[in-house]
């Protein structure tokens, strides 16, 4: 939940660089609030609180996607390949699952790199 409340707090952040787990937690989560958010519009006959739930979080999805492609240093515009029929969406795919590079790159440093330095900090260093 952690990752997703991240995610919400870089409401609109398209710079810099989202981890594979980031990106994936995220993803887990939304998909549980919409199946839930899926269930209670279909027991009460709603209809539209899975909408609203998607509007809302249509730029957070946007920008963590932006930030995953940024991490295998790729441009955000390569989510439009998505619109290719089929194999853009497998291409897609695949880009998010790739690991990110592990040295700084145009859209900023590692993200894995700076939180492995911050769980290695003694206490001392901490303070």
């Amino acid at each position: 939940m952690e990752w997703f409340l991240k995610c919400l707090k870089n409401y609109a952040t398209f710079n810099g660089r989202a981890r594979r787990k980031e990106y994936w937690m995220f993803t887990l989560f939304n998909l549980i609030i919409t199946l839930v958010l899926m269930g209670i519009d279909i027991a009460l006959q709603l209809g539209y609180l899975q909408i609203i739930y998607a509007v809302a979080v249509l730029l957070p999805s946007l920008a963590v996607s932006v930030r995953r492609l940024h991490d295998t240093n790729r441009s955000g515009w390569w989510l439009f390949i998505a619109l290719i029929p089929f194999i853009g969406s497998i291409w897609l795919l695949v880009l998010m699952v790739i690991e990110g590079e592990h040295q700084e790159n145009q859209y900023g440093p590692d993200p894995k790199a700076i939180e492995n330095e911050i769980a290695n900090a003694t206490p001392a260093e901490n303070a």
